[in-house]
Formats: structure tokens, sequence, C-alpha cells
């Protein structure tokens, strides 16, 4: 359930972000990373070193306001402070020892979406290929596919 959770977790950040409408989808997780960056500040145990990621992650998450790709990467480099922090012993939560360890698999999840481009769950789900749209006289507008006019 440890290694489960943090998926499950992280679907459902993606399934919930998908709801809110483009451009302010896009937005609304540079706003995310932004404060992820600053999640480790008050626990202190890198020391000095919270603070260059946090400016680190500041920047990535203003770069990230208009790159769904600087999102991502925002998240990746999340899971390796938390990877950091889970080594050193210095959790996310103080009283839940492996929460690092937990946002560690978490955000890969949320990286990999960002990096996709962050789509709904409509773009999400939708297989290219998989509907096919016919004109009047029957050639296949979207190309490619048998039948009439497909190509084949």
């Amino acid at each position: 359930m440890q290694y489960l959770m943090p998926i499950v977790i992280g679907i459902l950040y993606v399934s919930l972000m998908s709801l809110i409408r483009e451009p302010h989808r896009r937005r609304f997780n540079a706003i995310m990373i932004a404060g992820a960056g600053a999640a480790y500040l008050s626990g202190g145990g890198m020391g000095g070193w919270e603070f260059a990621f946090t400016a680190l992650l500041a920047y990535v998450a203003y770069r990230g306001l208009d790159s769904w790709t600087f999102i991502g990467i925002g998240w990746l480099l999340h899971t390796a402070w938390d990877v950091v922090h889970h080594r050193k012993g210095s959790p996310l939560i103080p009283f839940a020892h492996d929460s690092s360890l937990g946002c560690a698999i978490c955000d890969p999840v949320i990286a990999l979406w960002c990096l996709r481009g962050g789509p709904s769950l409509r773009e999400l789900l939708h297989r290219p290929g998989r509907h096919r749209r016919w004109s009047r006289d029957g050639a296949n507008i979207a190309g490619g596919g048998y039948g009439p006019g497909g190509g084949r």
C-alpha cells in the first residue's frame, strides 16, 4: 500500500486538474509547482540548500506559466529533492516518516502528465484513429485507415 497509494494520489491529482480548462490549468499547475518548491522550507533538513531549491523551483514555475515542459521538469526536480530528503531522514511531513518517499513516487506520475502537455481526461483517454470522420461523398476526412478514401 505504501507504494500504490502515491500512484493513486498522482492519478487523482491529474484527474482533478484535468477538470480545469486551459490555459488556466497550466497556470494553476505552475503555481502548484512553485508551492511544492517551498514544501520543505519549514523542516530545514538541507539547511541553506532549501532556499536554493525554492528559488530554482520558483524560476521553473515562472517558466511553467507558458510551458507544460517546465512544469514537468519542476515535478521531476521535486522528485529528486524528495529522494534526498527521504535518504537523509528529513521527511516532508515530520510525523510521517515515509512521506518523502510517497511524494517521490507520486510526483513522476504528475510529471509524465505535464510532459504530455497536461491534457484533459478526455484528451488523455482518446486514442487517435479510434473514430473516423466521413464526408458526404464517403471520403475519410481524417485520412488513413480502411474504407472509402482511406488510401489503402
